[in-house]
């Protein structure tokens, strides 16, 4: 498991739906032979496709078994709890300690007292600040977008740690190096965080830390608590409030910011990524700065927030149990210097015939056939097929290419079947008919019928042939109908009906037996005038055997009697 990137695909239940290609905002899904995979190069572990699969085939890599490897080890371990936990756990501070110290953690820590740092941090870079472009560090779903997709602003993210990493220092710095440090929260990200630095050993979803707990069996409800249990080294204040939209942006204001800095707060990567686009931060004559985070209602709409509670609820949960404080320090007591270094991904440019080869590869060969349905689970065609070009994606993902296959198949075996094939609406109305139809019950009108684009489709039925009652009767009933050797104006035919869609479609298979039956009526004539001749001829065979039997058994009785005589007559010379 641990050899997953933070988010994989169960293979075999993944059906062929390319909703994770719609959500996910970088297209860091391969297809391959029907099913979707994550490109971990390319993925920003948003936690999109997550939330969007369908039949849950999109999985979070579970790391249970690496906090639980800490706690064996015999290692002091912290919890960094994100304090987004206050809207999901219905649990007191009291009772929410117990249960992580039941699970075998030494101590638990809100990650918010990092935040605090963090924003204080953030303040005094702004209020030194003359003009420019900052954005947060504290996401890092946002963080990895700028570096993988839109390095060029990388240089604009504040360079401090984020929340999490400021927090994991500060324990650190309290109660040693020697210490572990598990963060749990709703991100999916910070799992890719973790491994980039070694201030957190391991990053936990709440929906892990539930799993957990069931499978140790944690009586949650009845478990004891003891009011030693408190968050050390003592409980945050205005940091609770980072994971709401706009929740940074309050400390800031909390803490003072000079006048004319724009405070600006983005959630959505969709909102995030056109917030940049076109934008030149070298002419921005302000300071703005730009609280950016990837899930939209910030992360209370986390990919792993784990609670069914309506998204109102959660955020008047969090803000209920915020604790203010009369000062707020302007110096920061932690900061962790961070530097982002780009990964880009690099995307290859195709010349544009290569574009249009693969168009039509897909059955695209003009503009007015690239619809831009976005079925496929790109924006557009061309997404599509530089895609196909890139190996991440198959033309069967093209849904009006796979109609238009699957039409033309099913017309090509229609139109070539030496049966008559009809198909018939709710109405009556013909659908479909091939040529063998037409020529079968069109008669004299059958060379008019053929020159007409459509043919027969839209003549009612009952118009055409004398047993239309079989289709009425299949549309009412449902139930398929087979008639063999059927009657209809000096002809016999074979006749199958079928529900093609249930009370709205049939169809029918009819073949002329005509032929057939008289061929073999004049067959079986012909075996009954072999049969009886044979007979005859067996019955004279057996006469004359008869006859010549008897002629043989007289004459070998003859010579019987002749043979006996004789021998009594010697028998009675030599007395």
């Amino acid at each position: 498991m641990d050899s997953h990137y933070p988010v994989y695909t169960l293979i075999n239940e993944c059906h062929d739906c390319y909703k994770c290609i719609r959500e996910c905002p970088v297209k860091a899904i391969k297809i391959e032979n029907g099913h979707a995979s994550v490109i971990p190069d390319k993925c920003i572990a948003c936690g999109n496709c997550v939330k969007a699969c369908p039949s849950n085939a999109k999985r979070v890599r579970n790391d249970i078994a690496k906090a639980k490897n800490l706690i064996l080890a015999k290692k002091r371990v912290f919890v960094s709890l994100a304090p987004s936990w206050n809207g999901v756990f219905e649990h007191s501070p009291i009772k929410m300690i117990s249960i992580l110290k039941k699970l075998g953690f030494s101590d638990v820590s809100e990650t918010a007292l990092g935040a605090q740092e963090v924003s204080i941090k953030t303040a005094e870079i702004l209020n030194n600040s003359e003009k420019g472009l900052y954005i947060s560090s504290a996401c890092p779903v946002i963080v990895d977008y700028i570096r993988h997709y839109r390095p060029e602003f990388l240089k604009y993210i504040t360079p401090i740690g984020s929340p999490a990493m400021t927090h994991a220092q500060i324990l650190k710095e309290k109660y040693g190096d020697d210490i572990s440090i598990v963060f749990i929260g709703p991100c999916i990200g910070k799992k890719n965080e973790a491994s980039y630095t070694d201030l957190i050993d391991v990053a936990l979803t709440f929906e892990e830390l539930k799993i957990w707990a069931h499978d140790e069996g944690v009586d949650i409800a009845g478990i004891a608590t003891d009011s030693k249990n408190q968050f050390v080294p003592y409980s945050a204040f205005e940091g609770s409030l980072y994971p709401i939209d706009g929740g940074m942006n309050e400390t800031l204001k909390r803490i003072g910011i000079k006048e004319g800095i724009q405070l600006i707060n983005i959630c959505g990567l969709h909102a995030f990524e056109r917030a940049l686009n076109n934008l030149n931060p070298e002419k921005i004559e302000k300071t703005i700065f730009v609280e950016g985070l990837a899930c939209e209602g910030g992360c209370l709409g986390g990919p792993c927030i784990s609670t069914n509670k309506a998204s109102l609820s959660i955020v008047s949960d969090v803000l209920s149990k915020v604790q203010n404080r009369d000062y707020i320090p302007k110096k920061p007591t932690t900061v962790v210097n961070y530097e982002m270094k780009p990964c880009k991904v690099v995307t290859k440019e195709y010349p544009l015939e290569d574009i249009l080869a693969t168009l039509k590869r897909i059955g695209k060969h003009t503009v007015d056939d690239e619809l831009n349905c976005g079925g496929c689970g790109y924006a557009t065609c061309r997404d599509l097929a530089k895609a196909l070009l890139d190996g991440d994606a198959e033309p069967s993902m093209c849904v009006s290419y796979m109609r238009k296959i699957a039409v033309r198949k099913a017309a090509a075996m229609i139109r070539c079947m030496p049966a008559a094939v009809v198909m018939v609406d709710n109405n009556m109305n013909i659908l479909e008919a091939n040529d063998s139809f037409m020529k079968m019950f069109t008669g004299d009108m059958y060379e008019v019928f053929k020159t007409r684009p459509d043919g027969l489709i839209g003549a009612a039925i009952d118009r055409i042939v004398d047993f239309a009652d079989i289709f009425r009767t299949i549309l009412k009933t449902g139930k398929d109908i087979h008639k063999e050797r059927y009657h209809v104006n000096n002809r016999l035919y074979d006749i199958s009906a079928f529900t093609i869609e249930e009370n709205e479609i049939v169809g029918a298979v009819i073949t002329d037996v005509t032929s057939a039956e008289t061929n073999r009526e004049k067959i079986s004539q012909k075996a009954h005038e072999v049969i009886s001749k044979n007979i005859s001829i067996v019955q004279e065979i057996a006469c004359l055997l008869g006859e010549h039997m008897v002629e043989t058994e007289t004459l070998l009785s003859s010579i019987a009697e002749d043979y006996e005589d004789n021998e009594n007559k010697g028998d009675i010379g030599q007395k």
